[in-house]
């Protein structure tokens, strides 16, 4: 491929509701410009663009891809996303460095969840956009029907620049609006009188909306002077460009009917790296923001979005090139980490497929294998002007498995694996749960989780179980009390003596154990002190309800004896442990579960389910707010029973809730669910005897 000035680049990200058809779009794509000979299908598992073991066993995008193309004089970076919500990291890193979306719609299923989600995506990062409307070939398919949900749920900015002629098995080819031509197969004719009314309706709505974003045409149009095709074509980018308005195109990608034009959409009317408005970056020697040059020969700055592990290839590094060139066989700084990357190979990467660049310059996309410390979010740029860029808000996960090695080899390579995973995808966290032993896995959903598993044993060979994380649960006293124990044994020669008093009151809750002594008249002799305290930490690490940690105590040695020839610091640790555990028998128990703040973010239609799905859970509503349409509710309830609030979220606002959760504080167990509990650690006790 050959090189391209910022000016002839456009970076185009496929945003759609899961099987709208972006995959499909794309493929089509690359096949009407000659990328490549064979049309790929999603089915068959052999697009350029889900490449992926996984992807092509679930038949659907897992992970962001790249797929340029050329078109018309200029490249156009392809970046396929996944549509399943599970995928979203994907979808925001791709979004991050797109300069404008296409947003895939089924002609059949109209406006979903996904979409409005795409659409929110981009208006935060305030990307134009263009709407295609795929799929016009299927059965119930209406494009008319969905230009009206368009418009009822993004505004009147969503206009038709062509219509459909015909739909469903009878879709022969489009009208454009703007020439008022009628398109089949590329052949140019008449419009069909049976649209010709309904086209010139759409025109004038087009004309109208296009020559309000120019003084001069609306001056022209008020007059009753006809727009010519240029000006039309000139305030539709402007208008795009800016926000004021979506095109709607329609097609089949499937059958690969209206690529064509979608492409010379985005050639004419979507925006240049250079037409983006100017981005800000920090200066890490200064400490000063400075604004960013799309220019190939200002001070580098290139954004890290995505990173691929293999096991095999080493690790592939995906960046956008914000300001100046970068150049294969150089020295790159890390301005994220402070350190310096030796860039070997420059990549334009096509799915799989990777092409060997000398450079990339600004505003163009490529990749580089086998960088030491940069990551995803990370910024590369020159050491003598470093420049660190916004990094890429990814979603905090919203769902753990606990993650148990099948075999002794894969425990052996299990936190390796995993946190080359992580690094992967920045959505998923790792973390080791102290008080259950467990690792947990974090991510978005389910499936995400499910496919963590998978790629551990294609790509490292680590077999694992996913499971329900155990709760951490804890144990406390609620009443002060008194315990003494003597340990005496006398076996022949030297015996063994402590004996101690211990005193035990309940503390507020955080503020975790304590240890201290108030011995008067050496009654335990101070060197005894530390093996007292040693049993009594012992102890606190299994309570009397269901072997759980004990917080939450101070504990006093306030008295005992010592015998001068049997007494030992192993004796005083027993005694201390011992006096311990009866204490706790006798300070009235009880069980402690952690409990989440949660932020629930959903549409106001659904607010009554969510409520009563908080009550059935033990949750306390601490506040809700409304805003503009969405319900923000603030509550708080025990993780053992929002574990998979992500799965039930998903269930009652059809995809259409968000939530954010963190741990809060811990909180008494109800007696008869401690009952419960308690039950059910004793069976799993007895069943590992």
């Amino acid at each position: 491929m050959p090189q391209y000035t910022t000016e002839q680049i456009r970076n185009v990200v496929l945003l759609s509701h899961s099987g709208a058809g972006k995959t499909a779009l794309s493929e089509a794509m690359l096949y009407s410009t000659g990328a490549i000979t064979r049309l790929g299908k999603v089915d068959q598992g052999n697009t350029t663009s889900d490449y992926d073991p996984d992807e092509v066993k679930r038949k659907s995008s897992i992970y962001l891809s790249l797929v340029p193309c050329e078109w018309q004089g200029m490249k156009v970076n392809i970046m396929d996303t996944p549509g399943y919500a599970d995928f979203i990291g994907e979808v925001m890193a791709a979004v991050r460095v797109a300069d404008s979306a296409v947003i895939v719609v089924c002609a059949a299923s109209g406006v979903e969840v996904g979409t409005e989600l795409s659409w929110g995506y981009s208006d935060e990062q305030k990307i134009p956009r263009l709407v295609f409307v795929n799929k016009i070939d299927r059965e119930n398919a209406d494009f008319f029907k969905v230009v009206e949900e368009l418009q009822a749920h993004f505004g009147k900015m969503c206009l038709p620049i062509e219509l459909p002629i015909g739909a469903q098995q009878n879709f022969t080819g489009v009208v454009d609006l703007i020439t008022m031509k009628a398109y089949s197969q590329d052949q140019e004719g008449e419009i069909p009188d049976s649209l010709r009314g309904q086209a010139e309706e759409f025109r004038d709505k087009l004309v109208e909306a296009v020559a309000e974003t120019d003084d001069d045409l609306i001056t022209k149009y008020l007059e009753g002077e006809a727009l010519t095709e240029e000006e039309i074509r000139r305030g539709l980018r402007v208008a795009t460009v800016s926000g004021h308005l979506v095109p709607v195109l329609v097609g089949s990608a499937l059958e690969n009917l209206g690529t064509t034009r979608l492409l010379d959409s985005i050639s004419h009317y979507l925006p240049s790296p250079k037409d983006r408005d100017p981005i800000s970056a920090t200066n890490t020697q200064t400490k000063q923001d400075e604004t960013i040059e799309l220019d190939p020969t200002a001070p580098l700055a290139a954004l890290v979005f995505k990173t691929s592990a293999d096991p095999y290839v080493g690790k592939l590094t995906y960046f956008r090139v914000f300001s100046g060139t970068i150049n294969s066989d150089s020295i790159a700084w890390n301005a994220t980490r402070n350190s310096q990357e030796r860039v070997a190979q420059l990549f334009m990467i096509r799915g799989k497929v990777q092409e060997p660049v000398p450079y990339l310059i600004a505003g163009d996309i490529g990749a580089v294998a086998k960088l030491a410390e940069t990551s995803t979010g990370d910024t590369l740029c020159g050491k003598d002007h470093p420049l660190a860029l916004p990094a890429i808000a990814f979603p905090l996960p919203t769902m753990s498995v606990a993650v148990h090695p099948k075999t002794k080899a894969d425990l052996d390579k299990l936190g390796s694996s995993l946190s080359r995973i992580a690094e992967e995808d920045p959505s998923l966290h790792v973390r080791r749960d102290a008080d259950t032993a467990e690792t947990i896995l974090s991510g978005m959903g389910e499936a995400q989780l499910e496919v963590v598993a998978e790629k551990m044993q294609r790509k490292f060979g680590v077999d694992v179980l996913i499971e329900i994380p155990k709760i951490p649960y804890k144990e406390t006293i609620t009443s002060s009390v008194r315990a003494e124990y003597k340990h005496k044994k006398q076996t022949g020669g030297h015996g063994q003596y402590g004996h101690v008093f211990l005193e035990m009151e309940p503390l507020p809750r955080g503020t975790g154990n304590e240890f201290s002594s108030r011995i008067v008249g050496g009654s335990v002799p101070k060197n005894y002190f530390p093996a007292v305290e040693k049993g009594v930490m012992e102890a606190l690490q299994e309570g009397v309800l269901a072997k759980q940690p004990v917080v939450d105590i101070k504990v006093t040695l306030y008295d005992g004896t010592f015998h001068a020839v049997d007494s030992s610091e192993m004796a005083f640790k027993v005694a201390g442990s011992h006096a311990m555990k009866k204490g706790l028998s006798d300070g009235d128990p009880v069980l402690l579960e952690p409990i989440m703040t949660m932020r629930i973010t959903v549409p106001e239609s659904f607010t009554g389910d969510i409520m009563g799905d908080l009550n059935s859970k033990r949750a306390k509503v601490m506040g809700m707010t409304p805003q503009g349409g969405w319900s923000v509710i603030e509550a708080r309830a025990p993780l053992s029973e929002v574990q998979r609030y992500a799965i039930d979220m998903r269930s009652i606002t059809q995809g259409k809730g968000s939530f954010q959760m963190e741990m809060s504080h811990y909180e008494e167990v109800p007696a008869h669910i401690t009952q419960r509990i308690t039950a059910e650690g004793e069976k799993e006790k007895g069943d590992k005897v």
